[in-house]
Parts: C-alpha cells; sequence; structure tokens
C-alpha cells in the first residue's frame, strides 16, 4: 500500500484520503468544502509594451463554517512529501484569507496550525480519521475570542447575493467579516484602509447590509464629499436596498427611511439653521459610515467631525484609501487603529490592481533655476522681483508659457507613440493652469479636437461644461472626453476604470494626495485593454515613491500642539513705476523664455514594489556613441585598452556604471 499510495499524484492523495477524511469528519462537501481554490488573479508584468500575468495563488482547500465565514485551509501534498510539507505554504495562504486555522497534509494524518492557540499549541499532528468537525473549529474560536450566541446570531448573518452578482474577493470578505464581528462584539470606531480600486464601497454595502438584516442596525447614514460618490454608490453598489434608502437632497429631511446617503455639504453648513442633520436626533441613526474619510473628517475642526460627534451614540465606520496622520489631523485618533488595511502593493501583487510604469521628464528650468534680469517685467508688465524661480515655483508663482508648451507637446508625443485615444488626466498646480494646459494640449492635437471639442475638456469645480461631461469621461463606452486637465476635482473618488495615463505637473508633497492621485490609474479593465498605467511626471512627485511609509502600516503621529505662525501675505511692492500696475501678481507670466527638454527616465514597477529604471536619456550632454557611424566602428575602438579606458571613465562621468548595468 505504501508504494501505491506514494505513486498517486496530488490530486488523487485528496480525492482518495483527504476529501473522505473531511466527509467522515461532518463536512458538507457541497456546501462547506470548495477545492482548488485561485483566490488571486496573478499579478501582471509588464516589460515595454509586453504584458503577461502570473499564476494566481490556489488553496487545495478552503473550509467555511457557513457560506460567508472561511474557517481553514488545507495545503495538501503527495506522498513522498512528509505532512508538513506542505505547512509554510498554508500558513501563507490562512494569513491572506484571514482564517484561523490551517492545515498540511499528505494523506497520513494532518498538521494543524492553530493562530489563535485555541487547544493551547500552535501546532500539532492530528490522525487522519480524527480531522476537527465544523462545529469544534468553530466552537474552538468562539471560544477564544468571546463570542455569544448573540453576537454569533450577528456575526454569521447572510451576505446579500443575487443571481449573476459580485462576489466578494478574499480580501473584501475579511475586512467585512472583520467589522462585522467587531461590531457585534462592542466596538464603536471602526477604521477600514484599503487602497483606492479595491472596491472600499461594495465592501461597506455588504457590512451594513448584514448589519441591518440581523436587525442590529436600523437606520444607517453613508456620508460622502462628492456627488458622484453619492450618486455611484446608490445607483450600483447599493442598489439592493430599494425602496428604503434615500438621498438627502434639497436639503429637506424624511425621516421614513432606513438607510440614508449624504453629501456632508447638503447636511451642515457655517450657519446653524443650515446644519440640516440636526433635524434628526442625536440617537437617529444606528450606524454612520463615512467614505474617503481621510478628508475632512479627520480634521478636529471639521464640518464631518461635528457630524460624527453629534451622531457619537451611533456605532461609526470611516473607510480610507489613504488615512491621514499629520501634526494636526489624524484618522487614527478618531476611529482608532485600521481593523483591517488592503494595500496598493498588495493589490499589485495580487493581480487586482494596475502596475505601473514612470516616465520621469526633467525640464530645464526646473532643474537649473531661473532668474529674471534685471528690471524685467512679464508680459503683462509687472515687474519681476529679483529672485531665483526654480520648480516649486512653476505655474504657482511663476508662469513660463513656453515650459506650457513643452509638457503639451511632450504628453502628445507620447500619446501619439501609443494611443491617441487613450484617456488621460493632467494634474495641473490650479484651475488657472488647467486652463492654460487645455489651450496647449487642443493646439497639440488639433486634428483630433476638430474631430469633436471634446476631445480635449478642462474638468475643475469652477467649470459647469466641463463637470457635465465627468460622467463621459468616466464611461468606458464613452469616447470623448479622451484628455482631461485638471487641479483637484479628479483626484479623489472619481472611479475612471480606464485612465491609463496620469500626468503629474503639480508639486504634491503628500503622500495621502500622492496615493489618490496615483489610484485614478490602478483599475484593471482587460475587456478594454486596460493592464497597466503610465505616470508622466514632470514636477518629481513620483519620488514619494521613495517614500518607506509610502505604502506602509500608518503609525500615528498626532500632536496637536499650535506650531509657527503662518507667514504673513506678501504686501505690495514700492519699486513699480507709477504708470505700470502697482500691486503684485498672484503669478508672473513670462512668453520670451526658452525652456527644454534635459532627461527622461523610464521606470516600471519592481517584484519589492520599488521603481526600477528601464531606460535614461540624456538630452543635456553628446553621446560618446554618437562619435562613431557604426556598431564596428565603435567596437575597434573599443579593443585598444587605452582608448577602452577613456570610454569606461566617460560612462561612468554620465551615470553608467558597468558592473550595475551588467546586473
Amino acid at each position: 500500500m505504501d508504494a501505491e499510495k506514494k505513486s498517486l499524484s496530488e490530486r488523487d492523495i485528496c480525492t482518495k484520503f483527504i476529501t473522505p477524511a473531511l466527509a467522515d469528519s461532518g463536512w458538507d462537501l457541497h456546501r462547506q468544502i470548495r477545492e482548488e481554490v485561485t483566490f488571486t488573479t496573478g499579478r501582471i508584468r509588464v516589460r515595454g509594451d509586453r504584458v503577461r500575468r502570473d499564476k494566481g495563488k490556489r488553496a487545495d482547500y478552503i473550509l467555511y463554517y457557513k457560506p460567508n465565514i472561511p474557517i481553514a485551509v488545507i495545503e495538501a501534498k503527495d506522498n513522498n512529501h512528509t505532512v508538513g510539507d506542505g505547512m509554510q505554504q498554508a500558513i501563507d495562504y490562512g494569513t491572506a484569507l484571514d482564517v484561523p486555522f490551517v492545515y498540511s497534509s499528505n494523506g497520513d494524518a494532518f498538521l494543524e496550525h492553530d493562530f489563535l492557540r485555541t487547544s493551547g499549541q500552535v501546532e500539532r499532528e492530528i490522525p487522519l480519521g480524527e480531522f476537527p468537525s465544523p462545529n469544534e473549529l468553530w466552537n474552538r474560536y468562539c471560544g477564544i475570542r468571546g463570542i455569544d450566541e448573540q453576537q454569533e446570531t450577528i456575526i454569521t448573518q447572510k451576505d446579500h447575493t443575487e443571481t449573476g452578482g459580485k462576489e466578494l474577493r478574499y480580501y473584501q470578505r475579511a475586512a467585512v467579516n472583520r467589522t462585522v464581528e467587531a461590531i457585534a462584539r462592542g466596538q464603536d470606531r471602526i477604521l477600514l484602509v484599503m487602497a483606492t480600486g479595491t472596491g472600499k464601497t461594495y465592501a461597506a454595502f455588504q457590512i451594513i447590509w448584514r448589519l441591518w438584516k440581523a436587525g442590529t442596525k436600523k437606520r444607517i447614514l453613508f456620508l460622502a464629499d462628492r456627488n458622484i460618490l453619492v450618486n455611484q454608490t446608490r445607483i450600483n453598489d447599493f442598489r439592493p436596498f430599494g425602496d428604503r434608502m434615500t438621498k438627502i437632497t434639497n436639503r429637506t429631511v424624511d425621516k421614513s427611511y432606513e438607510v440614508y446617503l449624504a453629501l456632508y455639504q447638503a447636511v451642515s453648513g457655517t450657519e446653524e439653521e443650515k446644519n440640516i442633520y440636526k433635524e434628526f436626533s442625536p440617537d437617529f441613526f444606528d450606524l454612520v459610515v463615512v467614505d474617503e474619510c481621510h478628508r475632512g473628517s479627520a480634521d478636529e475642526d471639521s464640518a464631518w467631525r461635528e457630524i460624527l460627534e453629534y451622531f457619537s451614540a451611533a456605532t461609526q465606520i470611516g473607510m480610507t484609501a489613504t488615512p491621514i496622520e499629520t501634526k494636526y489631523i489624524s484618522n487614527i485618533d478618531y476611529f482608532g487603529d485600521p481593523i483591517y488595511t488592503y494595500s496598493l502593493r498588495q493589490g499589485i501583487d495580487d493581480g487586482f490592481l494596475a502596475p505601473y510604469k514612470v516616465i520621469r521628464i526633467d525640464i530645464d528650468k526646473d532643474l537649473e533655476g531661473w532668474r529674471p534680469t534685471a528690471g524685467k517685467r512679464d508680459k503683462h508688465g509687472y515687474l519681476i522681483e529679483d529672485r531665483i524661480y526654480n520648480q516649486q515655483d512653476m505655474d504657482r508663482t511663476l508662469v513660463l508659457e513656453p515650459r506650457t508648451q513643452v509638457v503639451a507637446d511632450r504628453v502628445s508625443r507620447f500619446l501619439k507613440a501609443t494611443d491617441r485615444y487613450a484617456k488621460t488626466i493632467v494634474f495641473c498646480e490650479d484651475i488657472d493652469h488647467a486652463e492654460r494646459m487645455r489651450q496647449a494640449m487642443v493646439n497639440e492635437s488639433a486634428d483630433l479636437v476638430s474631430e469633436d471639442a471634446r476631445y480635449i475638456m478642462r474638468i475643475t469645480g469652477d467649470e459647469t461644461i466641463g463637470k457635465a461631461e465627468l460622467d463621459n469621461f468616466i464611461d468606458p463606452e464613452s469616447r470623448y472626453p479622451v484628455i482631461a486637465t485638471t487641479s483637484k476635482l479628479l483626484s479623489t473618488g472619481v472611479d475612471a476604470q480606464t485612465c491609463k495615463v496620469i500626468v503629474l505637473d503639480q508639486t504634491i508633497k503628500s503622500l495621502s494626495a500622492f496615493k489618490q492621485i496615483i489610484g485614478r490609474g490602478t483599475r484593471i479593465r482587460e475587456d478594454y485593454g486596460k493592464y497597466y498605467f503610465t505616470i508622466l511626471d514632470f514636477k518629481k512627485a513620483t519620488e514619494l515613491f521613495a517614500d518607506p511609509d509610502f505604502d506602509g502600516d500608518p503609525v500615528q503621529i498626532y500632536d496637536p500642539e499650535p506650531d509657527d505662525p503662518p507667514t504673513p501675505p506678501v504686501g505690495p511692492d514700492d519699486d513699480f513705476p507709477d504708470d505700470k500696475p502697482t500691486h503684485r501678481p498672484a503669478k508672473y507670466v513670462v512668453d520670451d523664455v526658452e525652456v527644454s527638454i534635459v532627461a527622461e527616465r523610464v521606470q516600471y514597477y519592481g517584484r519589492d514594489g520599488r521603481l526600477i529604471t528601464e531606460e535614461i536619456r540624456d538630452y543635456s550632454r553628446k553621446s560618446i556613441l554618437r562619435d562613431y557611424e557604426t556598431l564596428d566602428e565603435f567596437l575597434m575602438v573599443w579593443t585598444g585598452a587605452e582608448r577602452k579606458r577613456a570610454i569606461i571613465d566617460e560612462l561612468v562621468t554620465q551615470g553608467v556604471f558597468l558592473d550595475e548595468l551588467a546586473d
């Protein structure tokens, strides 16, 4: 028998030994056991224009106490392996799937790893015929977690399901189950951190649905700060609530509903009589969910915080992709440590989020700075303050119109070389910059603009026509608009699934803001050829990828101590002659300065989440290879030792090191 058993494949071991052992222990083969479950889609890898997917992670068995409550993972091996050979893989999968028990088996026995030590030890071997029953594992879990019968009723409440409907991904399942259990056990402030594009709103819906159906949370308020977010939520993920749900509009309140969606600006105001939320009693809502809680609600003085404090008796859930931790603002200070975190890096590694390529473009005046000649005036006649203007000043205090043209030209050349109909967002410093960039981009793409004027549009908060096209921009089925210039409006919460290009011509110092902007490109739509996205960075914003906290766990650094007083605004410049404008403009505008690109670096997302350089182009120096008309001519000179040394030295001066190049 031993020789015969060792000749069996891993699948045969499962069929002949492991599955029968589970059935004998009381596991329902159809409702509680899933075999060969692929729970990630496999990371997308990009090299040049080539795209391929890795294999997804596949668990041999996932065991469920209830259809929505996974409780154990089993990793099987053939009988030529020992009982515990699959344990490390089982632990890896079990940690991801957030189950309390994992097992390894070769068909002879089971090795159990108990994350919570419910049996008093971490690992133990179990005979093949003594695998724990579903009730035994569940009771062990409830015992160590202190879950009583009333709490169990809430925790085991079913998800909302419908034929052909969405299924929760493994990390959404973990987030939902952790949250429901925490609320059942009495926790009333909860923070969920999930990267942009990973389905926070759908997870929120399932949390609310289960608590609502269990009867523990009967009236719910869902808050967001963008009208498009509220509308998307109502029409899509929250649709099953039907006529039990309403959106608070026109600053009116109808207390006959159970689920309320609201733009926080629609229920609050600077004047007391505009605080519509106070028409509800403080204990009216049992549950308040705050979407994108990194904005507004984290600030002690914000309108969101006032609403949350007014409904302080309710359980409150904050959801964000980017928890804020600054000297004055803190999600963690209010909601507590995140109950679950699913990062951008994890989403890319699992294949649920799109990886990115970065093309960092350096402009001469940004790097070298620009100083006006003595007495130089801008195009509007203002005397330009004499100092060196650098990258931080560009399009904030100084507008170099040729620089805008250089950026527009480079973006246009990229699109012409790849896909001129690739959805593109150009992030600018402000509305004025976004309008100037729109004009420059229009001139670069006159042929396509003549076909449809919506090819390029400015979509900013002050522009009604552009804002009206926002739905079309994010609709995968709508060709136009293709290119959107913006400053803040598209930076958060907008589900632009087919966005393939993000242009950064905006100074970004905040990790939170940077993550939100990058999140506009992280959706994958294979049906539209969207596997990855490209970032064209003109302001060195992508240096934030190197920040050790970019994708780390949030750490509380909230410190509400007063800082230095703000610098007073700059006053008038008394040196202006009487016949010229006598006040300093918000921006100097210069149109007669030569601007050029000096270097480009192409990088891609590496295995460890770091950017790996794929190509460097330096336009500021003459390449040593241009001295040779053919490769043969270069190689002939290369064979001379003396000349070889000179070439190596020249490569080093250009930042090319042969050892690293070989690696």
